[in-house]
């Protein structure tokens, strides 16, 4: 038999009423992912150009930037495709590819958060050693587990999915998440075992993790003078308003997968649109605006641009 007449095709069922809004859906969400290609695009340019922001707080707010880049793309190319085809169908194989690219990145930045909060904890809470502990190797190494380590526990939970078996064939939701288990026939133990630990090793630990830091922060600089407590606000603010965002927007995908919590299909749509939307563009406001160093540089950028 052709390889062509074995491919299992799933359908999209998240979409509300589509065949009335699928141009506005496709110009809003269109516009929506060119801002997010370009806003986190300048301030990685910015990052990368000056020299003087080659510093172990802005590679990882860089690296933070060029997740969101990855996590968007695995979205919206396939999402804008939908918005225009008369069918919302994707193969079993692209869905779990979009799965563990969803999830490896979603993970990743709570990790690069973890990173980032680390190195604030050093820069305010031991200046002198700074130095000494956050090196290039120091970085390196903390970005390079920062994207291999979730992506190597998604990874075994996509192998898992690739070979169940499934006894539904339409997805409730706009892309493959989580809502991909409603489709297997027995959902092995060893799956459910793995989500767990992805959950607790790439999430709850790191936001344990980050709380604790800023809070030895904020006792640390209260206790010290005004200008300790001036560079925590400008440098951990920014920092603690992503994680906030990342935070309420996970917890609702988490909420609906492992509790089977039912949502109306718009309330759903919603929520999702929340995920993709907000998130990716978030980042480079709350960067571009928040960090004074950044801003500076964007600013100067952006009167370039008037003057010519």
């Amino acid at each position: 038999m052709n390889d062509e007449f074995n491919v299992t095709y799933l359908t999209f069922s998240g979409h509300v009423e589509l065949h009335r809004f699928r141009f506005l859906y496709f110009l809003v969400m269109f516009i929506v992912y060119v801002l997010i290609l370009c806003s986190n695009s300048i301030i990685l340019c910015i990052i990368w150009i000056h020299k003087s922001l080659h510093e172990p707080m802005y590679i990882f707010i860089a690296a933070l930037l060029l997740n969101s880049i990855l996590f968007s793309t695995n979205i919206y190319p396939k999402l804008l495709i939908d918005f225009l085809s008369d069918k919302q169908i994707i193969t079993h194989s692209h869905c779990v590819f979009q799965f563990f690219a969803y999830y490896s990145l979603g993970a990743s930045e709570f990790l690069l958060l973890s990173a980032m909060a680390y190195d604030r904890y050093v820069s305010i809470c031991k200046p002198l050693q700074y130095p000494v502990i956050m090196r290039k190797s120091t970085v390196s190494v903390l970005l390079l587990l920062a994207w291999l380590l979730p992506a190597l526990q998604v990874m075994a939970s996509a192998a898992i999915i690739k070979n169940v078996q499934i006894c539904r064939f339409t997805l409730t939701g706009i892309f493959c998440n989580n809502s991909i288990y409603n489709l297997f026939c027995v959902t092995p133990r060893t799956l459910s075992i793995n989500g767990v630990s992805i959950l607790l090793n790439t999430a709850l630990l790191p936001m344990l993790f980050i709380l604790f830091t800023y809070a030895k922060i904020l006792i640390i600089s209260y206790q010290s003078g005004s200008d300790v407590r001036k560079k925590a606000a400008q440098t951990c603010l920014p920092h603690l308003l992503v994680l906030m965002s990342t935070s309420y927007l996970s917890s609702y995908d988490i909420i609906k997968a492992r509790l089977q919590v039912y949502f109306p299909r718009s309330a759903h749509l919603i929520m999702t649109l929340q995920i993709v939307i907000y998130h990716p563009l978030f980042n480079p406001i709350i960067y571009g605006i928040k960090m004074k160093e950044i801003s500076k540089h964007l600013k100067k950028l952006l009167c370039e641009g008037k003057l010519n």
